[in-house]
């Protein structure tokens, strides 16, 4: 009965990390050279956007995120000319992948790249991982365990 309601506990508890959310939030913040909070390396996190100013965590109702830096090109000198503006797009890639690439936005060349996923134009990280082959692995070690 016990190993029963772990199981149940487990899966309940793994489909509450595969759910993304029903809202998705986007980083909105544009920065111009060395100022303003929005430039690369972007070290906020959900927590710090309400202490932050310039910086906010805006629902995205389309769930698409992105991020545009402008200038900064293979001839700049310094990053004087660099603009870096993070937001919610209104729709994503027709393919729905995420993905980086030059484009044009606002009649200007940029390097623009798109995401799904909440505050997913914050800092590169890792893709999330999936719990199910890990949850593979350790059901039957905990089965044997309770065996024993």
């Amino acid at each position: 009965m016990q190993f029963t309601s772990f199981c149940l506990a487990v899966i309940f508890l793994t489909g509450l990390v595969q759910i993304d959310g029903l809202l998705r939030r986007c980083y909105q913040c544009r920065s111009r050279g060395e100022l303003g909070s929005c430039k690369d390396p972007f070290t906020f996190n959900a927590t710090d956007v309400e202490n932050e100013p310039g910086l906010s965590a805006i629902p995205c109702a389309s769930g698409w995120c992105g991020k545009v830096i402008e200038g900064g090109g293979t001839y700049a000198i310094d990053d004087y000319d660099l603009a870096i503006q993070r937001m919610c797009v209104q729709r994503g890639p027709d393919d729905n992948m995420d993905r980086c690439a030059d484009t044009i936005y606002n009649y200007k060349k940029v390097y623009m790249c798109f995401c799904q996923g909440d505050l997913c134009n914050g800092a590169s990280r890792l893709p999330s991982l999936t719990l199910l082959p890990l949850l593979a692995v350790a059901l039957p070690l905990v089965q044997m365990r309770i065996r024993d």
